[in-house]
C-alpha cells in the first residue's frame, strides 16, 4: 500500500511531536469543517472531521484513550480506526488517510479539499486502513 501513496500529493500538517499525547491539534481549513488530528500514547496519529456524528460535537476537545476520543457534548466512543461510533450509538465520522514519515504528519491534499467541502466532491477514499510509513 505504500507504494499506492508515493505518487499522491500530499500535504504536510506538523512534526508528530507538535500533537500532545492523548490529544489533538485542529487543522483550519479555508472552506470546510476543521480537521482534528490525534495521536494516542502509542504514538500513532489518526485524523477525523472535527465533528462527532451524534450532534456535531468537537471531537478535538474529547479524551482520546486506547484508539478512541469520547465526544466532549454526550460523550458518544469514536474509533479513530474508521471514524465509526461504538455501539449502541450508530454514526460515522468522516477520517483522513494519515502518513507520517520522518516524524512529520502529512495528509492527502485532494481529501483535505474535498472530505466535510460543502459542494465539493466528498466520496469516501478508497483506502480503509491507516497508513504508517517508516522512516
Amino acid at each position: 500500500m505504500m507504494s499506492d501513496l508515493n505518487n499522491l500529493p500530499l500535504t504536510k500538517i506538523c512534526a508528530v511531536e507538535d500533537i500532545p499525547m492523548l490529544g489533538s491539534r485542529i487543522i483550519s481549513r479555508d472552506s470546510g469543517a476543521d480537521v482534528a488530528v490525534f495521536r494516542t500514547a502509542g504514538n500513532h496519529v489518526f485524523a477525523l472531521l472535527d465533528r462527532c456524528p451524534h450532534k456535531g460535537g468537537p471531537l478535538s476537545q474529547g479524551i482520546v484513550y486506547g484508539e478512541t476520543v469520547a465526544c466532549p457534548l454526550h460523550n458518544w466512543r469514536i474509533d479513530l480506526n474508521d471514524g465509526t461510533a461504538a455501539a449502541p450509538d450508530v454514526g460515522c465520522a468522516q477520517r483522513f488517510v494519515v502518513t507520517v514519515l520522518d516524524g512529520v504528519v502529512y495528509l492527502l491534499s485532494k481529501e483535505l479539499a474535498t472530505i466535510g467541502v460543502t459542494g465539493a466532491d466528498s466520496a469516501k477514499p478508497a483506502w480503509d486502513k491507516l497508513v504508517r510509513l517508516a522512516a
